[in-house]
């Protein structure tokens, strides 16, 4: 029974077997949430099942595209990590080359690892094994910030919250081949949600939710050490939880809660520290250090590239203050923007009014996880200025509780537009539509490169042209690799032209050198045929990349009508020959 309901029944049980005083009636839990009224049960089935079907059509498409994404410039490197780690353990912890191999020691390899052992069984290559695996645990993500907005708002804002994430292009662009920030996304939103469920079960939560918490948590963890967030989310909410209970009961009560609740969570740590040990060795073999080892490490990162940011090359490892709340600014939906704002104009306005009196003190506990999660990150980069790489692709994790934040401001905007007729609620229904229509055209132009997706207060990726980074992974050249077999082919009738051509890219070469036919040989590197090849294949990321080589050009792969990448054609002049 939580704290709220016992204290509101007059439950006598404490340390020490004396009567414990009842909570005021005006401080019980409201039996809506604190987002708006409670939806009739009816209702919310057909949310709930509005949700499944969403999350099942979603997951229909990740199936029915993954084949469509290009191989990012980290993957190579995280797909032999996890060889390595297979390795160690296949040789009875002999081969420990993964724990020297480039930077990976400092990152968990949950996903690499487990790639690695279902890689052999897979009917499909390693590099698409790995890209369907992504886009399941995008998936898995979005189900999981469905979930949390349910547990906080109800099932109306959960289904908001579910939409919001799959249409924004920064979060289902990268579901197909960034293989750490996704996965470490989709971990720290279900940590939060096992959080909150256990802040609703002070001071004697389930042992279900615990353990729950604690698997959730060493899986995060395995990915990258940044997780330990998570757990400092939940004990600020707890220590604001025993400050209420002080408060309310006083001291005596609290250190009761206190030593209840501690009893009931340490389990979690064990299994959060045995899961994190499995798919991350190299923390154990020292158990204290390594793990704050790998946490210096990688807020400072001792490599230094050059990022765009509003215009300007800027050093990784000397980001501007800026830097993280202006991409985020412009790469999450206007939608998410404009809800988030409104979110932390609503909360204000309803701490201002008392609001917290009528729906219990204890409910400000259950959304600290959630507002910790959202803006402490930021807060940390500015005053502390961490490594950063490519926009936000190592904060991916706040787009998450940013959309549960705008889909409960969303939902409490409905609820009040329906207080006002019901012309006015639907309305508001028929915006938001509109807007979830509006957001899925853009990010069906733009496939596969959706993640390249900014919003219309930078112009979009066209004013984000010169100004932000876009295709910083080189996804567009597997497509535009496509583009060119297709051409030649066709220049053939359809079939593999009778001699063999020669091909230079200016980019990720493992984007395209698991896809190239027989008649077509990748030259990079090799003098001096890679000045002479017949093709050359550039992306845009760098901008003298379309230069390095002169040539025809003959195809664009574009978002936006911005160019991602060229491909020109450099062989010996020939008569015209149609192309379609």
């Amino acid at each position: 029974m939580s704290i709220e309901s016992r204290l509101h029944t007059g439950d006598a049980e404490d340390a020490g077997g004396a009567s414990r005083r009842p909570r005021p009636a005006s401080a019980a839990p409201s039996t809506a949430t604190a987002a708006g009224r409670a939806l009739p049960r009816g209702e919310a089935a057909l949310w709930d099942g509005l949700s499944r079907a969403l999350l099942l059509g979603v997951l229909i498409l990740a199936a029915l595209t993954f084949l469509s994404y290009g191989i990012s410039t980290d993957e190579e490197v995280q797909h032999i990590y996890g060889k390595k780690l297979l390795s160690y353990y296949l040789s009875g912890f002999q081969d420990r080359s993964a724990f020297h191999f480039k930077d990976l020691a400092y990152y968990g390899g949950l996903f690499d690892l487990v790639t690695a052992v279902i890689v052999p069984f897979s009917p499909f290559e390693e590099y698409e094994t790995r890209h369907l695996l992504c886009a399941l645990v995008g998936v898995l993500g979005i189900a999981g910030t469905w979930r949390y907005t349910r547990l906080l708002a109800g099932p109306r804002a959960g289904f908001i919250a579910a939409a919001l994430l799959s249409l924004s292009g920064v979060y289902y662009g990268a579901m197909f081949n960034n293989t750490k920030d996704v996965p470490f996304a989709a971990g720290m939103v279900w940590t939060l949600y096992f959080a909150t469920r256990i802040l609703k079960q002070m001071p004697r939560p389930s042992r279900s939710a615990v353990l729950k918490f604690g698997l959730v948590l060493g899986m995060t963890l395995a990915i990258r050490v940044g997780a330990v967030l998570a757990g400092f989310y939940l004990a600020v909410a707890m220590a604001l939880h025993f400050a209420l209970v002080t408060r309310q009961e006083g001291h005596r009560w609290a250190l009761a809660d206190a030593r209840r609740a501690f009893l009931s969570l340490w389990p979690a740590i064990p299994v959060a520290y045995a899961i994190m040990a499995v798919f991350w060795p190299w923390v154990v073999q020292r158990p204290f250090r390594n793990p704050l080892e790998a946490l210096r490490v990688v807020s400072h990162f001792p490599i230094d590239i050059q990022t765009l940011f509003m215009g300007e090359l800027v050093h990784s490892n000397d980001p501007p203050a800026l830097y993280l709340p202006v991409y985020l600014a412009v790469k999450l939906p206007e939608a998410v923007v404009i809800g988030v704002g409104a979110a932390v104009i609503m909360a204000a306005v309803w701490l201002a009014r008392g609001g917290w009196r009528r729906a219990g003190a204890f409910t400000v506990v259950r959304y600290t996880p959630l507002v910790l999660a959202g803006f402490l990150p930021i807060l940390l980069f500015v005053l502390m200025r961490p490594s950063v790489y490519n926009g936000i692709r190592h904060f991916l994790f706040l787009a998450p509780p940013f959309v549960v934040m705008a889909a409960i401001a969303a939902d409490r905007l409905w609820t009040l537009s329906q207080h006002g007729g019901r012309a006015l609620g639907q309305g508001f229904a028929a915006a938001m539509t509109v807007v979830a229509v509006v957001y899925a055209w853009q990010l069906g132009a733009m496939h596969p490169n959706q993640y390249v997706y900014y919003n219309h207060f930078v112009g979009g990726v066209r004013g984000a042209d010169g100004k932000f980074e876009l295709d910083y992974w080189g996804n567009s050249l597997h497509e535009a690799l496509q583009e060119l077999i297709e051409y030649v082919e066709r220049e053939n009738d359809g079939h593999a032209p009778p001699r063999q051509y020669t091909l230079t890219v200016c980019g990720n070469t493992l984007a395209v050198r698991f896809e190239l036919p027989p008649w077509l040989r990748l030259v990079n590197g090799i003098e001096p045929d890679w000045r002479k090849a017949d093709f050359f294949l550039a992306f845009t990321q760098v901008k003298r990349c379309p230069s390095l080589l002169d040539g025809h050009p003959i195809l664009e792969i574009a978002a936006d009508d911005v160019p991602l990448s060229v491909v020109k054609d450099r062989r010996p002049p020939r008569a015209e020959i149609p192309t379609e």
